[in-house]
């Protein structure tokens, strides 16, 4: 993000390591939009026309769910896509916070990372909280956490849970009293969850954690209590509610941002064929085609030779979503098919099936999103490799989740902020953090490469 945004600060968090031994867990509508006022003096008639086009599907996208509404939004953002950043920020700034459009034309500016004209329109009431305090900080009265501590889901959990504590319990101000309710991995039991959590006199609710959990919940009527849901729904995200994830989708919106950073436009996609890897590169595919790139060809993961692949196409630059093991194969067959030397970037699951130096060397030059926290030090936090020394959830694949709670517990604490300060952010252990206008966290990752077989940040792989 540029420097001149302001970043939202939080205190030092000491002594993490006592955290576990505090884990006394207690298990146990809609407003009508205002009609968008289309621009009549933009400088042009392709912006007049973008801008009215996109002002109409924003006015209708806003009593659409599912699949329409998913197309409606696509084709808003495509239109978007057409305005250079300045015409953009202009516009933009022509529309009032509760504009239907606003929401989309300051999500385009926060990806391209430009600074939003006024904050977004909030459809929550925060009102029952204390005062802020001078950084911001303004955490609920009385909070449930839904996690699914038991069932299939509780191992992805616990570090959840651990990493929502160390910066729950190290904070040294005002905390909210806390009640974990188990939703036992499922839809049912995530209602269930919320009902109890509602009914005992939560103000505010974190989670659930899983996909269908999050989709139950956002598919009902009516949600009395906010929540900050701990993944994405099948569905947007109702007004008035919020939600953080590190999905598959998310990282696709990355990495393409990445790639069109560094002016590659026409992208090679090689993807395993899973629906992790499926979702990454279909928000990939969107995202480069909104900003006016395009994927030439999309390979499967186990093809022998990207020579007929390729052949007669203009490569930029390469996305692999695939994981680290099976990219190992692939690398070779990039150079064979002439286009080795092209930028690439991977998901996060590159990292799966890696861990011999001497066997990863091959992967050097890949760039993947990673943590903040696993290329610098997050105030309170210290590195991943100290964390994880003193606590067994922050090691390894678990690291990622515990970065997740840590956030989880700082978007809480700083939500009502970052609705109200069109250039705040919070720099958490996932990376930094912001609100887009329709109440989802946005996360722009730390990046990190392979330098001789091992893990790097990007800036520091030259070491």
């Amino acid at each position: 993000m540029p420097n001149a945004v302001p970043r939202v600060t939080f205190r030092s968090i000491p002594r993490i390591a006592t955290l576990l031994l505090a884990t006394a867990l207690a298990v146990g509508c809609v407003p009508t939009p205002t009609r968008s006022t289309a621009p009549t003096d933009t400088t042009n008639a392709a912006t007049r026309d973008a801008m009215l086009q996109a002002s109409q599907l924003a006015i209708a996208a806003s009593t659409q769910t599912g699949t329409q509404r998913h197309d409606t939004d696509a084709q808003i953002d495509r239109l978007l896509a057409q305005l250079d950043d300045a015409t953009l920020q202009r516009e933009a700034a022509r529309l009032a916070a509760d504009d239907p459009l606003y929401g989309y034309a300051g999500r385009a500016l926060l990806r391209r990372g430009l600074p939003l004209p006024h904050a977004f329109a909030r459809g929550w009431n925060f009102d029952n909280r204390p005062p802020a305090e001078r950084d911001g900080y303004r955490p609920p009265v009385k909070l449930a956490v839904l996690l699914p501590l038991s069932g299939s889901l509780s191992v992805a959990a616990r570090p959840v849970r651990d990493g929502f504590l160390a910066g729950y319990y190290g904070e040294t101000r005002r905390r909210p009293e806390v009640r974990f309710y188990d939703t036992a991995g499922s839809a049912a039991g995530a209602m269930s969850a919320y009902d109890r959590a509602t009914a005992d006199g939560n103000d505010f609710v974190v989670g659930p954690l899983g996909r269908d959990e999050v989709s139950a919940l956002f598919g009902r009527a009516e949600l009395g209590v906010p929540m900050l849901a701990l993944n994405r729904g099948t569905q947007s995200t109702p007004k008035g509610q919020s939600s953080f994830s590190l999905s598959p989708e998310d990282e696709g919106l990355a990495a393409a941002d990445y790639l069109l950073h560094r002016n590659a436009r026409n992208v090679l996609v090689i993807a395993a064929g899973d629906d992790t890897q499926r979702r990454a590169v279909a928000s990939f595919r969107e995202r480069l085609a909104a900003r006016g790139g395009s994927v030439v060809a999309v390979a499967d993961d186990d093809a022998t030779d990207f020579a007929p692949v390729v052949a007669g196409k203009q490569i930029d630059a390469v996305f692999i979503a695939t994981k680290g093991n099976v990219a190992r194969a692939i690398v070779p067959r990039l150079q064979a098919a002439g286009i080795g030397d092209k930028p690439r970037a991977a998901t996060s699951q590159i990292l799966s099936g890696t861990g011999k130096a001497e066997d990863d060397r091959v992967l050097d030059g890949i760039a993947f999103p990673s943590e903040s926290w696993v290329t610098r030090s997050v105030r309170g936090l210290g590195t991943a490799e100290a964390t994880g020394a003193r606590l067994p959830s922050a090691k390894g694949p678990a690291g990622r989740l515990f970065a997740f709670g840590f956030d989880a517990w700082l978007l809480t604490a700083y939500l009502d902020s970052l609705g109200r300060d069109a250039g705040a952010a919070v720099e958490g252990a996932t990376g930094v953090l912001h609100l887009d206008g329709f109440g989802n966290v946005q996360r722009t990752p730390a990046w990190s490469t392979f330098a001789n077989g091992d893990p790097a940040p990007l800036a520091d792989a030259a070491r």
